[in-house]
């Protein structure tokens, strides 16, 4: 037997390779356990710190309104349990018909009356203007505060700050900065987190206006970057390929040449 018929033979009686296999390596025990603990955060830590928040609010409201309804209208006097929120409720209720009375004629007056009296205190008759107009521009139904969420060069050029426009820039500062040919806007640039911030008065044309809500902007100044809001800009979709000319044209001449195809065919007939 020649050394090529042993070799063949050898070859048939060894077991088949099998091809090498890429185990993929599955997660352990500890790390199923880290994984489950970290999603478990996920899901309660922002309902936790929500209900805490609110529930702090509520406590807030509750102890300095509580002591002051009389002991025969206070609900608690009578029940064996205290009522939550109860302070929070009394104010709502309380404002709301603040809210209808100077809607009034007589509230009006009264109103009228009251800022008079205010208007005639050195001190307080600042504050109060001050903060009767920053309610009276917010709370506005058409107030343009806070509408529109802007990036402009800050504190240098080639840094961008994220800002929020609060309305148009004072008529001196307009006409002693950029003159009646610019418009000049007030941006206010908060913060993070948003305790504190900064107004800027800058050209309109300085001012990049962003596709972003006032809520996505001011989630992504509290959370320092962190929680980018998505892109909101519509996803463009390409219109469907229209027939060139040239390919009305081809149609065009295999409709004309269809006729003489079949004269063609029925003279072949004929002549079998």
């Amino acid at each position: 037997m020649s050394g090529d018929q042993k070799d063949l033979k050898a070859q048939e009686k060894a077991p088949p390779v099998e091809p090498a296999r890429h185990r993929r390596e599955g997660i352990g025990f500890m790390g199923r356990l880290r994984a489950y603990f970290l999603a478990g955060i996920l899901v309660t830590a922002p309902i936790a710190i929500t209900a805490y928040i609110a529930w702090w609010f509520v406590s807030l409201i509750d102890g300095h309104i509580r002591p002051l309804i009389p002991s025969a209208y206070n609900p608690e006097n009578y029940l064996p349990f205290s009522i939550p929120g109860l302070g929070l409720l009394v104010v709502i209720v309380v404002v709301t018909l603040i809210g209808a009375f100077a809607a009034g004629y007589v509230g009006r007056l009264v109103l009228g009356l009251g800022e008079g009296v205010v208007g005639r205190m050195p001190v307080v008759r600042s504050v109060y203007g001050a903060v009767k107009q920053i309610f009276e521009t917010v709370l506005a139904k058409k107030s343009n505060a806070f509408r529109e969420v802007v990036v402009i060069q800050y504190p240098r050029p080639g840094v961008w700050s994220l800002g929020f426009i609060t309305g148009s820039a004072h008529p001196e500062v307009q006409l002693q900065l950029a003159g009646q040919a610019e418009d000049m806007v007030n941006v206010f640039i908060p913060c993070a987190p948003p305790t504190a911030g900064y107004l800027a008065m800058v050209p309109r044309r300085e001012v990049t206006a962003l596709n972003m809500s006032v809520e996505d902007g001011l989630k992504l100044v509290m959370s320092g970057g962190i929680v980018v809001p998505p892109d909101r800009r519509p996803t463009l979709v390409e219109p469907p390929a229209d027939n060139s000319p040239a390919d009305h044209s081809q149609d065009q001449d295999d409709d004309r040449d269809q006729p003489d195809r079949k004269v063609l065919a029925a003279a072949s007939r004929s002549k079998r």
